[in-house]
């Protein structure tokens, strides 16, 4: 029994991380109705920023927060009106896609270029600090990305329902024509919510040097697995999109375990095409929302 306690907390530890990227996704499909396949690309690069940081001039990686997300934020401001801006406004939504995929690329091959093939990862004074109790041990490192996770959980939900452009935000996610037509800038509103989903995913990469060793191919399969958590938590909810990957990264722990790491992935998007077939509209979803053809 400790053993399976122990691999579900494992498994909760990785899931943060993907809950994390998953929120930024949640973001901003829920107001441009894109899937963003560049975010977990742009994890890996806020990552290599938070290494360089570290190396360089020696900032702890958390402290390295106060740094990452207002630069992120501002990338995803930049981003978008550079981008998105024209195409978030068609009605064919496949433009945007594409134009998520060639800035993936971009970025990918950036970071092959100025850092080069080698994985990274950081190795700092606490990295071995471990909570131990009642048979089990958790990392000092991955419990604070856990918590890193569900305060920024936290602090978007505030931002949804206590803030004026919060509200905005929630309006165009519903309707977009609707919101525009009470008199709201639509392209602002989705400025703003593609910045906050960059945001996070400078949050994400905090947690993910730390942890994990990541090179610049990692991008993608992140993305993928922050999909896979959006889908199980349900989109336009952001605690239901932590709650997805934190599921998911149990779904994954159990099934290394009780399987093999060589079963993983054929798992998660098992699990992946199952909640789309009989739950559409994830665990966490708003019911209704899937309109029957």
């Amino acid at each position: 029994m400790t053993s399976f306690i122990q691999v579900v907390i494992n498994g909760i530890m990785l899931g943060s991380m993907y809950g994390i990227a998953a929120a930024g996704l949640s973001l901003i499909f829920g107001t441009m109705r894109i899937i963003y396949l560049a975010q977990g690309t742009m994890i890996v690069f806020f990552a290599f920023v938070v290494y360089w940081l570290f190396v360089k001039s020696h900032v702890d990686p958390y402290l390295s927060l106060l740094i990452i997300v207002p630069f992120a934020f501002l990338v995803g401001i930049g981003l978008f009106y550079l981008l998105f801006r024209k195409a978030a406004a068609l009605e064919d939504k496949n433009v945007s896609l594409l134009i998520a995929v060639g800035l993936m690329y971009l970025i990918e091959n950036s970071i092959l270029k100025v850092w080069g093939a080698s994985p990274r990862g950081l190795n700092i004074s606490y990295s071995d600090a471990v909570i131990s109790g009642w048979g089990l041990r958790v990392a000092w490192l991955r419990l604070a990305l856990l918590g890193l996770a569900l305060l920024s959980a936290f602090i978007v939900f505030m931002f949804l329902k206590r803030t004026r452009l919060g509200t905005a935000v929630r309006a165009a996610s519903e309707d977009m024509e609707a919101t525009t037509l009470q008199g709201i800038n639509s392209s602002w509103v989705c400025a703003i919510s593609f910045a906050i989903g960059i945001g996070l995913a400078g949050v994400a990469a905090c947690g993910m040097a730390t942890v994990y060793s990541f090179d610049y191919q990692f991008g993608f399969t992140f993305a993928i697995k922050a999909l896979i958590a959006l889908t199980l938590g349900g989109v336009g909810n952001v605690f239901g999109a932590v709650a997805g990957g934190l599921i998911l990264g149990i779904v994954e722990n159990l099934t290394a375990y009780y399987l093999s790491i060589s079963w993983i992935e054929a798992v998660s998007y098992g699990v992946f095409i199952l909640v789309l077939i009989f739950l559409p509209q994830g665990l966490f979803g708003r019911r209704g929302i899937v309109k029957k053809a």
